[in-house]
């Protein structure tokens, strides 16, 4: 069997409504691109239809398949299982929400090919050549979190949490065999992890569009955020 250049992991939890459009966007996107690929859809213990969408879309595409975690073990902890389940020269994760089109690979795939082991997605560096559309509220909350986590050690990073991320295949497997944050805080983990082990990393502007539905509050998620990522950094300590 050829090994995929590309795995695309999509973490979903209670996705139905949001899924469908994007995985077929997706799947479009890599049938178009010429290269072996796959995708795997990481049902995290949803409650609706979440998987019989990813089941749905296996059963016609070969190249799609579901990993079912059974009980909801958090983003973080979906994006882990999926990422060490692909098999892809190249691994990116991506929010089942859409909001960066996949298209968007392209910007990630170039910096991969100039030399980064990691090429992370970014709302908030400068580029006329991409757009983000983003509420008021939510990109004052994205800049007092950035803040904060630049206080926590994590440098030279202007946007942590965007959800479109890629890596190498080694990075991959290091980085996210030893990630323990199962949170929506993970992000911050990995990116740590991967500056104290000296991997090449990129940030790169994509376009982002906020998308209603969002599975992420400030009131709701941001505590509990801030205590993950004080956990890794105290576990990252020299």
């Amino acid at each position: 069997m050829t090994r995929p250049r590309w795995s695309v992991v999509i973490p979903a939890f209670n996705e139905a409504d949001r899924l469908p459009p994007y995985l077929e966007e997706v799947v479009g996107y890599l049938e178009g691109s010429g290269a072996p690929w796959e995708v795997i859809v990481v049902d995290d213990g949803s409650t609706d239809a979440t998987a019989d969408v990813g089941l749905s879309a296996s059963r016609t595409h070969r190249h799609v398949r579901l990993l079912a975690l059974g009980r909801n073990a958090g983003k973080g902890a979906a994006v882990r299982a999926g990422m060490l389940a692909a098999t892809g020269e190249y691994r990116l994760f991506a929010d089942a929400d859409g909001a960066t089109p996949i298209v968007e690979l392209k910007r990630l795939e170039a910096a991969l090919a100039a030399g980064a082991e990691i090429a992370i997605g970014s709302r908030a560096l400068a580029d006329p050549a991409v757009s983000v559309s983003a509420r008021p509220h939510r990109v004052i909350a994205g800049r007092l979190f950035n803040w904060l986590v630049e206080r926590a050690g994590l440098a030279g990073i202007a946007d942590s949490q965007c959800g479109f991320k890629a890596f190498t295949a080694g990075a991959a497997i290091d980085l996210f065999g030893r990630l323990t944050t199962s949170g929506f805080g993970f992000d911050v983990e990995l990116l740590l992890l991967a500056q104290a082990s000296g991997y090449r990393l990129a940030e790169v502007a994509v376009n982002w569009a906020d998308r209603p539905g969002s599975k992420v509050g400030v009131v709701r998620n941001g505590p509990a955020m801030l205590w993950q990522i004080w956990r890794a950094r105290q576990r990252l300590r020299p």
